[in-house]
């Protein structure tokens, strides 16, 4: 068995330089564009006292000594999102964050436990003009990469074409034969029990144990996003509101939340919002979010009450987290995300 060469060897870092410059020359391109239109870049601090209250999020734990040396827990941010809306409540407008973000228990193809995200928010605005925002992202990253098309795995689709806009409920019909909304009460509540029930009779496979939240996944796993920005990107909006931690519900139908998702060759590349702006509402969304994850992983993180606070004055607005690295992949024809950041963190297959 060969072991293969460490990233920086001369003849594999002479390999992936091309997509390396691409990269660069992409960056630049979407700084350019912010600028362009009166976004102030904004430099967050990665050190949080809370990663983020998502079930299924890791983060990085550290703790900070103090000069009278007692000890004060803190973690590597997973987004920069919780500082970009205490911006937003100071009276930032239209900002966006370039940098890096950690994220544990993540490696593979399309993981990376630091990555590069774009998170980028507008006060006063629709969670629609960010879905423009994606598409006009996705032409200027081919256009400075020199790609006609982006492919991964077999899939391809046109970063020029308008992306198709489809709602989380016509996806699961389409896709699945399943009435999702069917399991949704008008206060948000879920039918486990109905939504499990759907998934025999489609034939996906199910456990006693699934809860709601791990059915409406495996349905997204094996059945939607596979056939997601195939030809074109694909925009999923509407997710059921228990799957849309930090958004808020939609006016036109409370079972589902202003939350969209871009996906291009059945890669998600992009996770946006009509951002919560309810401190009470967020604080019963966190603790839920918590008390599972305590249950599956045996931790909880802390709530950030600084954030919750600045809820309380932030501005109506909308926000979008897309990954950089990603993005990069798909520019430049790249099949692992270690192929296209510049040093890779030890224990990847390089």
């Amino acid at each position: 068995m060969t072991t293969a060469s460490p990233w920086w060897a001369p003849h594999r870092h002479a390999d992936r330089r091309p997509r390396l410059l691409a990269r660069n020359a992409i960056a630049a391109a979407i700084r350019d564009w912010f600028a362009r239109r009166d976004f102030v870049e904004v430099q967050t601090a990665a050190l949080q006292i809370s990663p983020g209250n998502e079930t299924h999020l890791s983060a990085f734990a550290t703790e900070a000594v103090l000069p009278d040396t007692s000890r004060s827990p803190l973690y590597l941010h997973t987004s920069p999102e919780f500082a970009c809306k205490k911006l937003l409540a100071a009276g930032e407008e239209k900002i966006f964050s370039f940098g890096p973000v950690w994220r544990n228990r993540e490696r593979g193809p399309l993981h990376h436990p630091e990555f590069t995200m774009l998170e980028w928010y507008r006060a006063g605005e629709t969670y629609g003009s960010l879905m423009e925002d994606c598409a006009a992202l996705l032409s200027l990253a081919a256009e400075k990469a020199g790609a006609k098309r982006f492919a991964f795995r077999g899939r391809e689709a046109d970063p020029f074409a308008e992306p198709e806009r489809l709602s989380v409920a016509e996806a699961y019909s389409r896709h699945a034969g399943i009435d999702l909304l069917a399991t949704v009460a008008t206060d948000g509540a879920t039918d486990r029990d109905m939504l499990h029930a759907a998934l025999n009779a489609a034939g996906l496979r199910t456990a006693p144990d699934d809860t709601w939240t791990d059915l409406f996944s495996r349905v997204m796993v094996e059945r939607i996003e596979p056939n997601l920005g195939t030809g074109r990107a694909t925009v999923l909006y509407e997710y059921p509101i228990s799957e849309a931690a930090l958004a808020r519900p939609s006016p036109r139908d409370g079972r589902v939340a202003e939350r969209f998702e871009l996906y291009c060759c059945g890669v998600e590349l992009a996770n946006a919002f009509g951002e919560l702006t309810d401190p009470d509402e967020q604080r019963r969304r966190f603790e839920a979010d918590m008390n599972e994850k305590e249950k599956i992983y045996g931790e909880r993180y802390p709530v950030d009450e600084d954030f919750l606070a600045a809820l309380k004055i932030m501005p109506e607005a909308s926000g979008s987290a897309l990954g950089f690295d990603r993005l990069v992949m798909l520019a430049t024809g790249a099949q692992r995300i270690d192929d296209i950041i510049w040093t890779p963190v030890a224990g990847g297959d390089y």
